[in-house]
Parts: structure tokens; sequence; C-alpha cells
């Protein structure tokens, strides 16, 4: 019997060829594809985005408070629900202006009873080069801005409560992020009856230090403010270089059962004074941050 051999078919050939160059009318579909999953994309991210409710709200005053820094107050007496959706220190808004894109993020330096009664916010504002804090800084009074709604759960002191059992609390507080600080320490933590309440403030030196005429009030209210400057002037008698070091000098933690910390500023400042804090002892529970 004889057999005959025969070469594959071409329909075979292609099949496999196939495999390693999808024809281009596959390539056009799954391009296609891809695109329609972009535009989605796009569309779902809109929608996020468009979710948020703008507030429109003049602006009360602009007024330099250090190097770099400015006092901002924004007039929201219209606006009760967003007076009422700030309800603790910490907390934070967005902040938009008119044809430009992107809103800048600003904690409120304002406590939120005095938001209350003067229906005003009052933010810290770093001018930083190019962004919409910059422009924020170079508006007028009556200049008209856009506010979200108030955000995050700001700083819990019920964790660290009561103040006979949580008698140590420390602060910690670098450049602008002095400014929900503030909001905090008026807002009254009973630190008054707390025998340990102190804050290390960091700073490049005294002319880019912000709120140091509430100093005194703050003192008055049972809080022992540390001044650190990273390059002060030559006559500069206080703590130098950056506030965890000043910090890891001193320590001076008596219990740490008894100690909570609330911090806010630079990441590294925040990540290695919070190690400090858990090498003496120091539960992370009770190391509060508003972001």
């Amino acid at each position: 019997m004889t057999i005959a051999l025969s070469p594959p078919s071409l329909p075979q050939l292609r099949s496999h060829a196939s495999l390693h160059h999808p024809p281009m009318a596959i390539l056009r579909h799954l391009t296609l594809r891809r695109r329609h999953h972009l535009r989605l994309f796009s569309i779902a991210a809109a929608v996020r985005q468009d979710t948020t409710v703008w507030t429109p709200a003049p602006l009360t005053g602009v007024h330099p408070a250090a190097e770099s820094l400015f006092h901002v107050t924004i007039d929201v007496s219209d606006s009760p629900d967003l007076v009422a959706s700030h309800s603790r220190a910490g907390q934070y808004l967005q902040l938009r202006l008119p044809d430009v894109a992107k809103p800048s993020f600003l904690a409120i330096a304002s406590p939120p009873n005095l938001v209350t009664e003067k229906g005003e916010f009052e933010f810290l504002v770093k001018s930083v080069a190019g962004s919409t804090a910059e422009l924020l800084c170079g508006l007028r009074k009556g200049d008209v801005v856009e506010l979200s709604q108030v955000m995050g759960r700001g700083f819990d002191m019920d964790r660290i409560s009561p103040p006979e059992e949580y008698s140590t609390v420390l602060i910690f507080a670098t450049g602008s992020g002095i400014s929900p600080i503030r909001s905090l320490i008026e807002s009254g933590f009973s630190a008054d009856k707390r025998p340990d309440v102190r804050l290390y403030y960091g700073a490049r030196n005294l002319r880019r230090m912000a709120y140091q005429d509430r100093f005194k009030y703050w003192e008055s209210s049972g809080v022992k403010i540390i001044p650190v400057l990273s390059q002060p002037d030559d006559n500069w008698t206080g703590e130098r270089g950056y506030v965890q070091a000043a910090f890891a000098r001193a320590k001076k933690i008596y219990s740490p059962q008894g100690t909570g910390a609330v911090l806010c500023g630079q990441k590294q400042m925040s990540e290695e004074v919070t190690s400090l804090l858990l090498a003496d002892g120091v539960s992370s529970e009770k190391i509060l941050k508003n972001f």
C-alpha cells in the first residue's frame, strides 16, 4: 500500500502564524476597546469630581502672617451648612479660584466656636510659587473664592481624654502645620488641667514663625511653647535644629500610658517623632494626626 505524504494545508499555517502576528482587524478592535475604557474612566473621574459641592464666599482679608505665610479670612456667614460642617479642630477643606483648575487643600486655623460666632473661616496659607495658594495670597478683600464642604476627621481628642488619665500631651508642628494646631489650642482641650502640655514648634527662623503674637495667650491656657529654629540668627538662645531632635534631647516622658501626642507638619518630622514616641512606649492609638 502506498501512503502519500502531503504538506500541511495553508489554512493551518495561517492559523499558526496568527498566534504571533494578529491580523490588523484584531489590533484595531483592541485599540478601540482600550480607547473606550479610557473614555469611560475619564467620564467616571469627571462625575466623581463633579460631586463636590462648591460654595462661593468673599474674602474679608489677606494679610502677611510671617515670611511666605499669609493670614486669609473668608466670610461664610451666608453658608450655615458650611459653618456647621466644621465640628473639630484639625479639619480642612478645598479652595478653588475662578479659571484655575486645581484646587488647594487648606487646614482651618480658626476654632469651630469662633467660626460659629463670627461667620468666618481663618487660614494660614503658605505662598508657593506657581500654586493656587500663591494666587490666593495675591487676592484682596471682596474677591470671591469657592469652598468645598469641610473634610477630614480632625484631631480626635477623646482618645487622649480625660485629662486626669492623660496628664501629658506633646504637640509637634512645623511651618504652616501650626494652622490646625492653633485651632486645637484655641478650641480648648483642658490643657490647664494637665501638668505637662508642650508645643514643639519648628521654623527656619523667627521671621518664618507665624502666630508669635498668640504665644502668651496659648501659654495662659496651659501650653508650654518650645520654638525650634533650624537656621536661627546668631543671637538666638533657644532650641536649634529640627523639632524631632529637640524632642529627642528633652524626652521627659514620665508615664507613657498617660501620654498623648498631636502631630502636624513635615512628613519626615512626623515619622521620626512617631518612632521616638513608640520607642518610649506611647501607644500608636494616642498619637493623633489630622490627615
